[in-house]
């Protein structure tokens, strides 16, 4: 062991296992310290102590353990945590998961070292989220609001077009009623080599790329550093929002492969799983990531989150999806039906849901009509959807002149409202024209959900 007390360096690796190193005979080592590994062969690596009992530290790797042993091995604990240097000329450019640029530009001059953890927010210091965010997609802004501040999740399936979904996010979100900038931070874990090419690609030809921050994490990286990931992408979006007052999107996708990182080091640490195999503190893990969502009192920058996560065989009660529900302020829930009839994005408007909607509509905000139109069309679209199931028992010539008139309402409604081009960016007020148009199917009598005033005023005669 050396002399210097803030560079300690050690070769008593006792253990290599997976992603982890066992060091022995450690003294003053912190939870959460970095330590460089250097290899057998000269290489430098980054850790991080995960876990200390008496004199020995256990260290997750993030370069991955390949090459080390247990003989020539030497760790150094350097005696600071996980920090990254953030700047404002992180604007526009492309990092990998540890946050090195791979984007062929130079190295970031950093402004300030943060600490990736991030610094907790006060309960009694967080604003009510309550501006309307635009995606330009009508289900979400007409039916499943995002609103400045928000966590709103999408669940995807295998094979679904979440990434297509994602990147057009990207490209068209904006704030209407502030000037204040707008930033996307865009975070990939766990994805191929094409996955990312296709969004770089979609990111470049639209020009969105300006300002659009991206963090990747490769499917063939280590799986330790999907851990540092969105923790890198989080605390680059609170130097943006709370020291530049910008407004944050942040995109994360996929969190299942996230997830599936926490249960590979759980298993290596030899943890006792919990439920599927997946480590018991996964919550709170998970709130630690999705809560740093939000809005500060005294501060004009916020941060939204749209987590992504493909939901293993479509199963919405699987421990990923199903913790990231009870985290979360609602769900964009995709649906494979629709898929398969051709429709894009096919977001399946029931069980879909924003919690915090109805603080970001309405007069000054999206247009007075809006709470009301996406009630009845939620409402006559249900009752279509059961009507199909109706069909498929007794017949069609069994229905009512009423029912057809419900069951066109629902065809039409996903051909034209839930349908939409992959670069069409449509205006609140156009995507609450065409629900206006849609309910002029249905008889006057049956819009018990939009009051009289609306009806004379928006319903085409």
């Amino acid at each position: 062991m050396s002399a210097d007390i803030k560079t300690r360096e050690y070769t008593s690796v006792s253990e290599v296992s997976g992603p982890l190193l066992i060091v022995e005979g450690v003294e003053d080592a912190a939870y959460g310290e970095i330590v460089e590994i250097e290899t057998p062969g000269g290489e430098t690596r980054k850790g991080q102590v995960l876990e200390i009992y008496r004199n020995r530290a256990v260290v997750q790797v993030f370069e991955g353990t390949g090459d080390l042993n247990t003989q020539t091995t030497k760790v150094r604990f350097t005696g600071e945590t996980a920090k990254l240097g953030v700047s404002m000329d992180m604007m526009g450019r492309i990092f990998d998961g540890t946050g090195k640029p791979i984007d062929g530009g130079p190295e970031v001059i950093p402004e300030e070292e943060l600490d990736i953890t991030g610094s907790p927010m006060n309960p009694s210091a967080r604003k009510y989220p309550a501006e309307f965010i635009q995606t330009g997609i009508s289900t979400i802004d007409g039916m499943n609001t995002l609103v400045r501040g928000q966590k709103l999740p999408i669940f995807s399936g295998s094979g679904l077009p979440h990434n297509e979904l994602a990147a057009q996010i990207a490209r068209q979100a904006k704030v209407l009623t502030e000037e204040s900038e707008f930033a996307v931070i865009f975070t990939a874990m766990g994805i191929t080599h094409e996955e990312a090419n296709f969004f770089m690609k979609e990111f470049e030809r639209t020009g969105a790329l300006e300002r659009v921050t991206v963090f990747m994490n490769l499917a063939d990286d280590p799986a330790i550093e999907r851990i540092m990931t969105p923790r890198m992408a989080l605390t680059t979006a609170e130097y943006f929002a709370f020291e530049y007052d910008m407004h944050v999107l942040v995109i994360l996708t996929d969190m299942t492969n996230y997830c599936e990182a926490l249960r590979e080091i759980s298993a290596a640490r030899e943890e006792v799983p919990g439920r599927r195999g997946y480590p018991g503190y996964m919550y709170t893990d998970l709130a630690s990531i999705y809560e740093r969502a939000g809005r500060v009192h005294g501060k004009k920058g916020s941060i939204t989150q749209m987590p992504i996560l493909v939901m293993p065989q479509d199963d919405i009660t699987h421990p990923i999806p199903d913790l990231t529900g009870y985290i979360t302020e609602g769900q964009i829930v995709l649906s494979r039906e629709l898929h398969r009839k051709g429709i894009y994005p096919p977001v399946d408007v029931l069980p879909s849901l924003s919690r915090l909607m109805s603080g970001g509509i309405g007069p000054g905000r999206t247009r007075e009509d809006h709470a009301d139109v996406s009630d009845q069309l939620y409402s006559a679209y249900a009752e279509g959807r059961d009507l199909r199931d109706l069909v498929a028992v007794v017949g069609e010539e069994a229905l009512t002149d009423r029912d057809r008139k419900f069951l066109e309402f629902a065809d039409e409604f996903e051909k034209r409202f839930v349908s939409q081009g992959r670069d069409e960016d449509r205006s609140i007020d156009e995507t609450l024209d065409l629900a206006w148009d849609l309910l002029s199917i249905l008889p006057t009598s049956e819009l018990k959900r939009v009051s009289d005033e609306y009806i004379e005023k928006y319903l085409p005669k």
